[in-house]
């Protein structure tokens, strides 16, 4: 039996199938600005790209921002319980979670068998987010793919002291009118974003085992400043972006 999750976020929207308990499939496209074309675009692209028939599909559980404009799925559910699911599936002996999307981040606990014990989530501030990485490289005019491995090189990291993005975007925009070398602010950049979500992994009280999911786990720079700042291994499943449809996916499938 076929199983699908549709995850619509604030900036893409991905697509799971999982079948005979393994990811067979998954896709990820821009969100835009119609959440339910989103959903069935990208769920109609994963049965073509995997040569699936929609009437295969048994269960569907839709998750994110945006799982209520899912029309077609036969349930909702939140984005913590799904990647939750979804790093759970992939690797059983994780513990803790570190998603760190477009628009939030999010510290999640589980427990032994996979279910959420605890979480932290940062929804109302951009800081320590995809969005905040975003801004910076737009005021370094630095492409956004190689933000991460030019903070690797930074050997003297510049402090960022405001936890604002407008804020932090104006104290950047000052480093470089000081002439400070844009590696050591792209490094201080990722030292900042760090900071804030050790926060949110504090509160969590997460402990390791630990994967990073989300879009910005691509990022070895983000990855490598939360280990300095956590003083632990974080491990990155194959499909870090994925992980909430695949988790969604799994949760279709006890339906």
């Amino acid at each position: 039996m076929i199983f699908a999750g549709i995850d619509i976020g604030s900036i893409t929207a991905k697509a799971a199938l999982i079948k005979d308990n393994r990811v067979v499939a998954t896709r990820v496209i821009p969100t835009g600005y119609n959440h339910s074309a989103a959903g069935e675009k990208v769920f109609q692209q994963i049965l073509r790209d995997s040569g699936i028939d929609r009437k295969e599909i048994q269960a569907v559980v839709a998750t994110g921002y945006g799982r209520a404009s899912v029309e077609f799925a036969d349930k909702a559910m939140t984005e913590i319980i799904c990647h939750g699911a979804g790093a759970y599936f992939l690797d059983p002996g994780v513990r803790g979670i570190i998603d760190v999307g477009g628009q939030d981040s999010k510290a999640i606990l589980l427990d032994g068998e996979g279910h959420v014990q605890d979480f932290a989530m940062n929804d109302k501030c951009a800081a320590g987010t995809g969005r905040f990485l975003e801004v910076m490289a737009q005021a370094l005019e630095v492409p956004l793919k190689e933000l991460g491995e030019l903070s690797l090189t930074g050997k003297e990291p510049v402090k960022i002291s405001s936890v604002c993005t407008v804020f932090a975007e104006s104290e950047v925009i000052s480093m470089i009118a000081r002439q400070k070398k844009r590696e050591n602010i792209i490094s201080g950049i990722h030292a900042s974003a760090a900071a804030r979500i050790a926060s949110l992994v504090s509160r969590a009280g997460i402990r390791p085992p630990v994967v990073m999911t989300g879009g910005v786990a691509r990022n070895q720079g983000m990855v490598k400043a939360l280990e300095d700042r956590l003083g632990w291994d974080i491990a990155i499943n194959p499909f870090p972006q994925e992980n909430g449809a695949i988790g969604a996916a799994v949760l279709a499938s006890r339906l």
